[in-house]
């Protein structure tokens, strides 16, 4: 079987650090390279989270660092939520620095997308501005990249702001670019994620599978994407869920904008479901999910891994 080229480009993040131990452990795909761009905090420490979670599953996959900053916007951090190194709870080795590409992100993305006999899927599961600086300064890959799958934007509210969720807020003008290309994009926004829930009897059966389960466990206990009483929220998983199991997702093909003006809404993806714009679709988002079906995923795919 011909496996799925991926390139995760991302923010770790505790929720990142699920999402890619089941990319990196699936059998139906090929992780060529991980991007890091800053977003849950800064550049530095993402890039570090990264490399940290390389060497702990041992895989010799290769990790470029991106943009430190949005294009236009001042940065903001969501160490709120995952902590002041974005990964705290687990005692990692130190990371393999050997892996560290000394070529920017985006110059790694356009070489491994340009060089693939197969055209190659971005799991984008932080802000998106290494992919909006990829389709502006090398918009020849869009003929060889198969879609971008990306964890953010919201067809409701925000958690960033009233309108807009972290991904999208954190660097909305990228955000633009990557809708308004020709790119095939998938959507799924922080309304699925709400509603793709790890409970406590979940994180309990986890952390006796395998030596991964047990570090998320103890990462779970430092997320503050919910509470291990309540349910924590697996935004980042539902993105890899929908690349190996997209009969778990209700999909609708419709037009998104971002709202840059706004000075309440800035950062809002606008979902036309009902079409009241009167434009083409441009991506395919994630309307609903199938909760139960997507906790038995989870928990089959964190048993996959080391």
């Amino acid at each position: 079987m011909m496996k799925k080229p991926v390139i995760i480009d991302t923010d770790p993040g505790i929720d990142d650090a699920v999402a890619i131990a089941i990319a990196l452990h699936d059998e139906t795909l090929e992780v060529r390279l991980i991007t890091t761009v800053a977003g849950n905090v800064s550049l530095e420490k993402v890039t570090n989270n990264a490399l940290k979670l390389v060497r702990f599953f041992e895989m010799d996959v290769p990790v470029a660092a991106g943009a430190n900053r949005p294009l236009i916007k001042e940065a903001i951090d969501a160490s709120n939520v995952h902590g002041e190194t974005g990964m705290g709870g687990y005692d990692f080795e130190e990371p393999d620095e050997s892996l560290l590409l000394k070529e920017h992100a985006v110059t790694a993305m356009y070489k491994e997308i340009m060089n693939s006999e197969q055209p190659v899927t971005i799991l984008a599961i932080g802000p998106l501005t290494n992919i909006a600086l990829l389709i502006r300064l090398h918009p020849e890959v869009s003929d060889n990249i198969k879609e971008i799958v990306m964890m953010g934007g919201s067809t409701a509210r925000g958690n960033a702001g009233v309108m807009a969720e972290f991904n999208v807020f954190a660097d909305p003008e990228a955000a633009k670019i990557v809708f308004d290309s020709d790119i095939p994009l998938v959507m799924v926004g922080l309304d699925i994620g709400l509603k793709a829930l790890v409970y406590p009897e979940d994180s309990r059966i986890i952390k006796g599978m395998n030596e991964t389960g047990d570090m998320i466990y103890q990462l779970f206990q430092h997320y503050r994407g919910g509470s291990l009483r309540k349910g924590l929220k697996m935004y980042d998983s539902t993105a890899v869920g929908y690349l190996l199991n997209p009969d778990m997702f209700e999909i609708a093909e419709t037009y998104v904008d971002i709202e840059l003006n706004g000075p309440l809404t800035k950062g809002c993806t606008v979902v036309d479901l009902k079409g009241y714009l009167g434009k083409a679709p441009n991506a395919k988002v994630a309307v609903n999910i199938d909760t139960a079906q997507f906790k038995e995923w989870f928990v089959a795919s964190i048993g996959k891994c080391k």
